[in-house]
């Protein structure tokens, strides 16, 4: 313990990335006050503002996602901002020395792992879904652990290098004292009421939210209430449209929710994105939950992490092209099923598992020889 403890983070790009990389450094801090904590991040993205939040120093990297076609002339822009980064990021890694490095997935983490593997920084990865990123899986020769949250993850990574350790969730949302009443309360809802939480991660999801913008009508009509988080990018358009419609009390329209952990303890259902973090949260929480996946994300991984849940008869699908016609109504009925909720709800709880970050912690100090 005479020796300080120095980590580089690396990765984000969204709240999936962004939150499993905070509870690790946090679970580190909490076995090691002492030890220095520094975030690597994408100029431009959510991670500059978030990491900072949480009350750590980041550093942000050029780098970019490729443009498709892969032979659009502006990729050599992209391909330019790369080696810059990985420049910047070896100059990171000389200036605060680190004893270990671990990477989330996102744009930074490819670059900065790179280099630190290359310097011979001993390693760690964590991939968050059931079907690996292109980063990851760039990395996998490189590094030295490779935490996961699914089974068969030997189909993209070395076996020698995998520990099942599942996804690390914001702590705050297990740790809530709310009881149901005063969470439905503190949104201005009634706690007689069933109540639907419809979120499509931190930036929106256009489908769930014209789901509920084209069926207004079964909003009002169907005795439940619903809480609904737009996402930022699509706020000021619903604004505009929600205010040529009739005021509907029983909808609670938000374009974020600050406080997640009142807002799962207030639903009875939930509506969401198949992300991996947010799937992790569902399990451990037990919330029954409609997962809609995304079709905008690479190798249609968000369908493969749903259709882990939905064949354990622990979370109901709604394809993304149907959802303007089905969700909603789906929605509505399963609600009114106490024994299909309860059914849902202990399903999707034998899928989680506790104490990820602690456990991914543990690692990261073993390859630091910090224990």
């Amino acid at each position: 313990m005479d020796k300080e403890l120095r980590v580089i983070v690396s990765g984000g790009g969204t709240g999936g990335h962004i939150f499993p990389a905070v509870s690790i450094a946090n679970a580190v801090k909490a076995k090691r006050p002492d030890a220095k904590i520094l975030f690597v991040g994408a100029l431009g993205r959510m991670e500059m503002q978030r990491v900072p939040a949480a009350g750590y120093d980041i550093v942000g990297l050029p780098v970019r996602g490729f443009i498709r076609p892969l032979w659009s002339p502006r990729n050599i822009g992209v391909a330019l901002d790369f080696f810059k980064s990985k420049r910047l990021a070896r100059k990171t890694l000389r200036d605060f020395r680190p004893d270990v490095a671990v990477g989330v997935g996102g744009y930074a983490s490819g670059a900065t792992l790179d280099a630190a593997s290359a310097m011979g920084i001993p390693c760690l990865i964590q991939e968050q879904n059931s079907y690996a990123g292109v980063t990851n899986k760039h990395l996998a020769k490189k590094v030295d652990r490779i935490c996961v949250a699914y089974d068969g993850m030997e189909r993209f990574f070395p076996a020698s290098k995998i520990i099942k350790t599942g996804n690390p969730v914001r702590q705050a949302l297990l740790e809530t004292k709310m009881t149901r009443e005063e969470a439905v309360r503190s949104f201005g809802l009634d706690p007689s009421k069933k109540t639907i939480l419809l979120v499509g991660g931190s930036l929106g999801a256009r489908t769930v939210n014209e789901s509920v913008m084209q069926h207004l009508d079964l909003v009002e009509q169907s005795g439940v209430q619903f809480i609904w988080q737009t996402g930022k990018y699509y706020s000021a358009s619903i604004k505009e449209r929600m205010a040529a419609h009739k005021p509907l009390p029983m909808l609670k329209v938000m374009d974020f929710i600050s406080d997640m952990g009142a807002a799962y303890k207030a639903a009875d259902l939930v509506i969401s994105r198949a992300g991996a973090s947010s799937i992790s949260e569902f399990c451990l929480i037990g919330k029954p939950v409609i997962l809609v996946p995304s079709p905008n994300v690479a190798e249609d991984h968000q369908t493969k992490n749903a259709m882990a849940l939905v064949n354990k008869d622990a979370a109901l699908y709604v394809k993304d092209s149907e959802a303007p016609d089905k969700l909603l109504r789906l929605a509505v009925e399963t609600v009114a099923d106490e024994a299909r909720l309860a059914t849902l709800s202990a399903n999707v709880l034998k899928l989680g598992q506790k104490d990820s970050a602690d456990v991914i912690a543990d690692e990261v100090l073993r390859l630091a020889h910090a224990e």
